[in-house]
């Protein structure tokens, strides 16, 4: 489908991901409706052309009356931390904001949704790992809650005549990125530029994908997939290890610290060590990175020096 002259709801569009999501689509002439309740996002993120609603998605009357005009739901909207202490809190919210969206969806008769998976949902599996790879073993309750919103939209588009876009992501990185390895790094060498400690054993080895790649594939693979479930790996062909990205990141501020490590495989409990996503079949629908894995993560480490 082509997204112009088309109205866009984007649950999570006072985010990191979801408001360069707006930014892009009001810059191609789409018009947008942002709902966030601002727990994870930040309003100010969010420009005056586009129309915001403060909502907590997990109360069902939430999108009452606001999806009437709506052609596409991109949801994106979720609790991230992959290592909090309520574990079963969070599945539940994040389900039950999936779930109240495919009810208020069904309600208004929209029937396209953009959904934001993860990589978590696929555990701790063989590199690079293809969309078919099984049995998925998610070993953290934020993967669980990916794995088990999946099912629900897969639900919905094989017996409701829903169509759905499916992106389970590397790890996406760029300007207004918190709360992840680069600005954890940044703003620890920026406090002692002698010193830099780092969780886990530094060996820990994943895809990183530049924010601005990650729109233009979710875009594309919008305009180009049209079966009624849609799910595609979104990442890179190659990978960076934290240890890479601490050097990077000292490069960029000029420094060379002392590194200590926290020790063990995991830099926090649920934490996939490994992950590479097989992209062949975003490849296949036309769409490559224009930036490897290190390139992302030493632009998104200038971007955000800049911010902070």
């Amino acid at each position: 489908m082509s997204l112009s002259s088309q109205a866009v709801l984007v649950t999570g569009g006072a985010g990191f991901i979801g408001s360069h999501l707006t930014d892009r689509l009001l810059a191609d002439g789409v018009t947008v409706t942002v709902v966030d309740d601002c727990s994870n996002g930040d309003r100010r993120r969010v420009p005056d052309a586009a129309d915001f609603l403060e909502a907590d998605l997990t109360d069902p009357d939430a999108l009452d009356g606001h999806l009437d005009d709506i052609d596409l739901v991109v949801h994106l909207a979720a609790s991230k931390h992959v290592d909090t202490d309520r574990p079963h809190a969070q599945f539940d919210a994040n389900t039950r904001m999936t779930r109240n969206i495919l009810e208020a969806m069904a309600d208004a008769g929209v029937t396209e949704i953009a959904y934001t998976s993860s990589s978590t949902v696929y555990g701790e599996a063989p590199r690079p790992t293809p969309e078919d790879y099984a049995p998925l073993e998610p070993i953290s309750a934020y993967g669980a809650s990916k794995l088990a919103d999946e099912g629900l939209l897969s639900a919905r588009a094989h017996s409701h005549d829903l169509t759905v876009w499916n992106f389970r992501f590397a790890n996406v990185v760029g300007p207004r990125l918190r709360g992840a390895v680069i600005p954890d790094f940044i703003e620890k060498l920026q406090d002692d530029p002698e010193h830099l400690t780092i969780l886990g054993d530094g060996r820990q080895e994943k895809s990183y994908l530049h924010v601005e790649d990650c729109l233009d594939a979710i875009l594309h693979t919008i305009e180009h997939a049209d079966d009624a479930m849609n799910t595609y790996n979104l990442g890179t062909r190659t990978t960076t290890s934290v240890d890479r990205i601490a050097t990077i990141v000292a490069e960029e501020l000029g420094v060379d610290p002392d590194r200590e490590y926290t020790g063990g495989e995991r830099g926090w409990t649920g934490d996939v060590p490994k992950m590479r996503l097989s992209i062949e079949k975003l490849s296949a629908l036309g769409w490559e990175p224009r930036r490897s894995s290190d390139e992302a993560v030493r632009r998104a480490t200038r971007e955000i020096i800049d911010e902070l």
